[in-house]
C-alpha cells in the first residue's frame, strides 16, 4: 500500500506595498510536497489586494487559485476558469498581470 503523501505549506508571503508602488497587499500562499528531488505544488492562492481600487471579494483587485477543486483567476469581482499548464506558468502571470495593473492605476492619478 503506497504511503499517503503528506503536503507542506512550502510559501507564505504577505507584502504591503507603499502607495508609490501602487498601494495594496501581494499574498502569496503556496502548498505541496518534495518527490523525487522536485516540488510538486497542490495548491496555491495568489492575490494582490488594495481596497481603493476594487471595493468587491474582499479587495481582491487580481487573484489566482486552485480552490473548489478548479483553477480559477479573480479580477475586480469576477471569476472565470483559466487553463492551468504550470504553477510557475500561473505566478508569473499573476506577476505580469500585477504589474500592469500598477501600471494604469500610477497613470492614472496624476
Amino acid at each position: 500500500m503506497a504511503k499517503p503523501i503528506k503536503e507542506t505549506l512550502l510559501e507564505q508571503e504577505r507584502f504591503e506595498l507603499k502607495s508609490k508602488s501602487g498601494g495594496g497587499l501581494l499574498s502569496y500562499e503556496v502548498w505541496g510536497y518534495q518527490e523525487n528531488g522536485k516540488t510538486v505544488v497542490t495548491r496555491y492562492n495568489l492575490a494582490y489586494i488594495n481596497h481603493s481600487i476594487c471595493h468587491v471579494d474582499n479587495g481582491r483587485v487580481l487573484g489566482f487559485d486552485n480552490a473548489h477543486d478548479y483553477h480559477h483567476r479573480h479580477y475586480m469581482g469576477e471569476v472565470m476558469a483559466v487553463e492551468f499548464t504550470s504553477y510557475e506558468a500561473t505566478l508569473e502571470k499573476f506577476q505580469q498581470e500585477w504589474l500592469e495593473i500598477i501600471k494604469e492605476t500610477r497613470g492614472n492619478k496624476k
